[in-house]
């Protein structure tokens, strides 16, 4: 961590939701290797509890399209994709109950960007005021490609916030604009009182070597952009001494605090 010592925060602590596994080939997370390999790759959301209340970082995966054949079969099966795997103990009720609330106590969702696993839970959080940048707002509209499931997002009563470029939703949680595995990807840092800065790359990089290699992700909107992403929270984490949470890498997860252990 940093020897100068967290700045000013409004973030208490921060919560990992492990809300789920992707069955993927490798490749989709490293461009170029790893066709051959099929990673269970872990889903996360992350709840900080903060002096204006529960803000939630990204909404995880929408459980009806595990438990209903039809969905399950449109939204997955027949894109030859490879349903999630969501337990119970994934679901994101159960790991609140946990923590004594509900999903009517989470007033802001900030997400990084629309892909499916990031938005599952919007359709049960329309009395929270959703966070995204604009350009993946307009994105996930106009050109919805492979990982966008639209029914997410397009419910005509979202409380949408969007933002344009790097910003502060509080003290304590910066958002940094990180395209290129979409058009609109943002990452988040955040400060908390006794851990420091911790950075969250969300889909900027899957895995370890994302970062240690620089290997671009599988999917992405932009090469140009991804690269540079991925070598801006390097150059963060490295002049911050910031903590990393990778979000999908299946060995680092197995380290992770998870809820209702927690970030403080």
């Amino acid at each position: 961590m940093s020897t100068a010592g967290p700045g000013p925060t409004a973030i208490r602590r921060l919560f990992v939701l492990l809300c789920g596994f992707e069955i993927l080939p490798k490749s989709v997370s490293t461009r170029g290797r790893g066709d051959r390999f099929i990673l269970s790759e872990p889903v996360c959301a992350y709840l900080l509890d903060t002096e204006q209340g529960w803000v939630l970082l990204d909404a995880g995966l929408n459980p009806d399209y595990v438990d209903d054949d039809a969905l399950r079969f449109a939204k997955f099966t027949a894109q030859r994709m490879t349903p999630p795997v969501i337990r119970a103990a994934h679901r994101m009720e159960t790991q609140l109950a946990a923590l004594g609330l509900d999903l009517a106590d989470i007033r802001w969702v900030i997400l990084s960007h629309l892909h499916y696993d990031h938005s599952g839970y919007l359709g049960r959080l329309r009395h929270a005021r959703i966070s995204v940048q604009r350009r993946e707002w307009a994105a996930a509209r106009l050109r919805p490609d492979l990982g966008y499931i639209p029914d997410d997002y397009g419910a005509r009563d979202l409380d949408w916030d969007l933002r344009d470029g790097d910003w502060e939703a509080m003290p304590g949680l910066r958002l940094i604009e990180t395209p290129g595995h979409t058009p609109g990807h943002q990452s988040a840092i955040v400060t908390l009182p006794n851990s420091g800065e911790i950075l969250l790359p969300f889909d900027a990089g899957d895995l370890a070597e994302n970062f240690d290699e620089e290997i671009l992700p599988g999917s992405c909107s932009d090469e140009t952009a991804a690269l540079a992403s991925i070598r801006r929270l390097k150059r963060i984490q490295r002049e911050s001494g910031a903590t990393m949470l990778l979000f999908h890498d299946p060995v680092a997860i197995q380290q992770i605090r998870l809820a209702p252990d927690c970030y403080d």
